[in-house]
């Protein structure tokens, strides 16, 4: 373990559901083993995942700058620096979120890091299967597969 500035990290850019989105994985390059972080920049349009929640590892978010929004438990609202969100482990905290802004969206995302992990997708009708590494992790899953099912919001 030991501190790490987010400057000297690279970022990483992955495809979302809607445009691409940049993550740098400070967990981890810290060396934590329980606890995730991650610093998240979304440029306008972007929404990096489907609303989902959790079955293994609690979230929660904290905006840094910019602005956006939150569907959570169902509910929808507006996100604005200074904002934070916990996400427990049930459908009450489902979550998504989207750049509906015209500027960059910068959050943090903590989560624990509890292997295997289920992540249930209601408006997609899917379910996600991870095993071998928890999220956040560089380490290679042995099971990281989605799944039709029947789940309803």
């Amino acid at each position: 373990m030991r501190p790490v500035n987010e400057s000297d990290l690279d970022w990483e850019e992955h495809g979302g559901v809607e445009g691409t989105f940049k993550q740098k994985r400070l967990g981890t390059a810290a060396g934590s083993d329980h606890l995730g972080c991650s610093l998240y920049e979304l440029p306008p349009g972007a929404q990096p995942w489907s609303y989902h929640y959790h079955a293994a590892n609690e979230e929660a978010l904290y905006v840094l700058s910019g602005t956006g929004t939150l569907r959570l438990g169902g509910e929808t609202y507006t996100l604005q620096a200074g904002d934070y969100v916990p996400c427990p482990t049930d459908e009450s905290g489902a979550h998504c979120v989207v750049n509906d802004s015209d500027s960059t969206l910068r959050y943090l995302a903590v989560s624990t890091m509890r292997d295997p992990d289920v992540t249930v997708h209601p408006g997609i009708e899917k379910v996600g299967v991870f095993v071998g590494a928890p999220p956040g992790s560089d380490d290679e899953r042995t099971v990281s597969e989605f799944f039709d099912a029947d789940v309803t919001e």
